[in-house]
């Protein structure tokens, strides 16, 4: 009796260990679907809406009008508070049309992109490095949302939040959680539309008189700097800018994990001017800089101090 009182408890264990395999892995599939859902949303519905973005003490309110037909993605931004500013995006390309009202500059093949659209094309690698699971049920803007939560694996990135519309997917809700469980920034809709398109009147691109200005020059920086992001983090931009207030042209590479961001500025030392040293934040945004042979090397973002330094610390001249 005993043996076979063994035999079929071993069994059962099983049966359970294999019960609980299929749930986990039916769990993944599912926060998965729902970010994938949530990724073809926002760059292939029609929607409009006002959303509040709380960065830190600062909070400003714009408006977002989306349209995706045929001929691709139209996308107008406008900040709907203090100095008035308009960014308008034809399929890859955006346009900031600048407050004096007679310059634009223009992004060719711009990575990143405008909330709602905050999750990659391609997920890929992205839950290697993010633990994703499923929350509650909750509202934004009056529609019943998804919560997803993303956990870190590491202390390179900080956790996210998401509040995806169920009917949808779109996402309404957006927060970055820093390792206190403090909030490290938002985005929220308060009111949105979805399913109806902006007629193609309203964004049209009025470039009369204007001068455009290619934020990016011809010189690649790859070809000058070497730089190791950590693990995740791919380079997803590299340009050589002219900047106001800047003497000189100014490297900017930008390195993503599809969530997380931190940006580097490269620009040779200015004697007239103090260079920043070390560890400091502007507002919730941590920022770090040091020299390498003559330049200033600046590193900033929304992630953990040690993804900035590790970075920073790592940057080579060729």
């Amino acid at each position: 009796m005993r043996v076979g009182a063994g035999w079929w408890q071993g069994w059962w264990v099983l049966g359970v260990a294999g019960l609980m395999a299929w749930s986990g892995a039916a769990r993944a599939d599912a926060v998965l679907d729902w970010l994938n859902r949530a990724s073809a949303a926002a760059k292939q519905l029609n929607y409009s809406g006002v959303y509040v973005y709380h960065h830190g003490e600062h909070v400003e309110v714009l408006r977002v009008l989306h349209r995706a037909d045929a001929n691709g993605e139209l996308e107008k931004i406008e900040v709907l508070e203090g100095t008035p500013r308009q960014f308008l995006r034809i399929n890859s390309d955006v346009y900031c049309h600048l407050p004096d009202g007679k310059h634009v500059r223009l992004e060719r093949n711009a990575p990143r992109r405008f909330f709602p659209a905050i999750l990659p094309a391609q997920l890929g690698d992205l839950l290697e490095y993010y633990d994703a699971k499923l929350g509650g049920t909750e509202r934004v803007a009056g529609r019943s949302c998804q919560v997803v939560t993303l956990d870190p694996r590491d202390g390179y990135r900080y956790a996210f939040s998401l509040w995806l519309d169920k009917m949808t997917g779109l996402p309404l809700k957006s927060r970055i959680i820093n390792s206190n469980g403090a909030a490290v920034s938002m985005f929220v809709f308060s009111e949105i539309q979805i399913g109806k398109a902006p007629g193609v009147q309203v964004f049209r691109n009025d470039l009369a008189g204007k001068r455009i200005q290619n934020a990016s020059l011809d010189k690649p920086a790859s070809a000058i700097w070497e730089v190791t992001p950590p693990p995740g983090y791919q380079q997803v931009q590299e340009a050589v800018r002219s900047l106001p207030g800047k003497q000189a042209p100014v490297t900017h590479l930008v390195f993503s994990d599809g969530l997380s961001v931190l940006s580097m500025f490269v620009e040779p030392v200015n004697p007239q001017m103090q260079s920043l040293q070390g560890l400091s934040a502007e507002g919730a945004i941590g920022v770090y800089g040091r020299q390498v042979d003559g330049y200033s090397v600046t590193t900033l973002g929304e992630v953990p101090s040690m993804a900035l330094i590790e970075t920073g610390n790592s940057v080579k001249r060729k």
